[in-house]
């Protein structure tokens, strides 16, 4: 081994133990983050300005004023999420909604995320992002592309979930083909609960494009007209929801990913339009990641290098041979008949919840053990806590170095008195 690749190899092993530190008590023997993965992801905001007003916003009243931050700032942060999480990590190109700043920047962005080895996608409302500009966006890298489509946007002529059915239609006909996983982000809150069960059996008959659907229950930070979410809407009540829709019980805490009391992550699969857990046994699962917990075995990995690298890890352990054979035969017995009436396809489907923390209930430990961050000009931030403080971070001049070799003073309102940081007035 070259000393390059060795060097490669124990900064990643110094990432995934920084991780490891972070997680705590909560690194357990089925946590992804610290094994397989640093960090869950990183969000690169490239623009505060958004065209949509929602009910519920993380945007700062101040963020339609404030100035794009210049590309040369935008490829250092993308630096910086290199540096701190390594190749691989999963990059949010976002906002506001990225697709508000100049589309030629916006594809040297992604062109730039690409070639660092991150692994970009655009998180947006859609509503600008056509055909073409996906298409472009893909060409220079971008892996997915995330819609979030839900009532608290307050779309003219859209008045239930049901009806915005149409327009996530027309969104996964635009990223059709471009080689994209499609992602759906959808705000729980109380108009919208009692109607989740119905929007995932769209997604369950949508899952030949879709991969994954992210459901982001309500908090209030930033300038939405709604306050805190309702008592009903809990991590608990929203499994039940999920489950209403899936037509089947799940095993909820199979897989470990960051703080239990911010997310909980669900693979399944779909066959015949029924949904199957990838996996429902805790240790098995555990087994699995300690076996495996080498291997980077994500959509963005060829298949066949995945299935060389974990063909060659079961030749080297025969241990692991008869777990591995008793798993395959399992889910093939409890799909059954739908592998055929289904023809043999198999869709991926990912449910993942999102319980983000309002800004005046921030608790330490889960903002320190977080595994979504928020890459600013001072470092990475926990998404909630950058929620929570925004104009501290979005309104605090700079001094960037351009493409030229010169320096730019970036003021993001410069018509606006100097903010203070400390005491948040303007």
């Amino acid at each position: 081994m070259s000393q390059g690749r060795r060097e490669i190899i124990n900064h990643r092993e110094d990432m995934l133990a920084n991780t490891r530190e972070r997680m705590g008590e909560h690194y357990t023997a089925n946590q992804v983050l610290g094994r397989t993965q640093t960090i869950g992801c990183v969000a690169v905001e490239v623009t505060q300005r958004c065209n949509l007003d929602c009910t519920l916003c993380y945007l700062s009243e101040h963020s339609q004023s404030v100035s794009d931050i210049p590309i040369e700032e935008v490829f250092k942060r993308l630096d910086d999420v290199l540096t701190h999480y390594g190749k691989g990590t999963h990059v949010q190109i976002t906002g506001g909604d990225p697709t508000l700043r100049k589309h030629s920047e916006l594809i040297e962005i992604v062109r730039y995320a690409s070639e660092l080895g991150l692994y970009p996608a655009l998180f947006t409302n859609g509503i600008a992002a056509t055909r073409k500009l996906l298409s472009q966006l893909a060409g220079v890298g971008l892996q997915d592309v995330a819609f979030h489509v839900d009532t608290t946007q307050r779309r003219a002529g859209y008045e239930t979930e049901m009806d915005l059915n149409a327009i996530r239609k027309d969104y996964i006909a635009r990223a059709q083909g471009l080689g994209l996983m499609v992602v759906f982000n959808t705000t729980v809150h109380e108009g919208n609960f009692h109607h989740i069960p119905n929007l995932v059996r769209f997604f369950i008959g949508q899952s030949a494009e879709i991969g994954l659907v992210s459901f982001q229950l309500q908090a209030e930070t930033g300038r939405g007209e709604w306050g805190s979410r309702d008592v009903l809407i809990t991590q608990k009540s929203m499994k039940k929801q999920i489950e209403a829709g899936t037509a089947r019980t799940l095993p909820w805490g199979v897989v470990d990913f960051g703080h239990p009391d911010c997310h909980s992550y669900m693979p399944t699969t779909v066959v015949n339009n029924k949904v199957f857990p990838v996996i429902g046994q805790r240790n098995l699962f555990g087994q699995f990641l300690s076996t495996f917990e080498h291997i980077r075995a994500d959509r963005h990995v060829p298949v066949y290098q995945v299935m060389i690298d974990y063909g060659m890890t079961l030749l080297k352990q025969p241990r692991t041979w008869w777990p591995a054979l008793s798993y395959l035969a399992g889910q093939i017995k409890q799909m059954g008949k739908h592998l055929v009436l289904g023809r043999g396809q198999v869709h991926k489907l990912s449910f993942f919840m999102q319980n983000f923390m309002d800004a005046n209930e921030l608790a330490q430990e889960r903002v320190h053990a977080c595994s979504f961050m928020v890459m600013t000009a001072e470092g990475p931030v926990s998404m909630c806590e950058h929620n929570a403080k925004r104009d501290d971070f979005i309104l605090t001049p700079f001094t960037v170095e351009k493409r030229d070799g010169t320096t730019e003073h970036y003021v993001p309102i410069p018509e606006m008195p100097k903010y203070k940081k400390a005491s948040g007035e303007n």
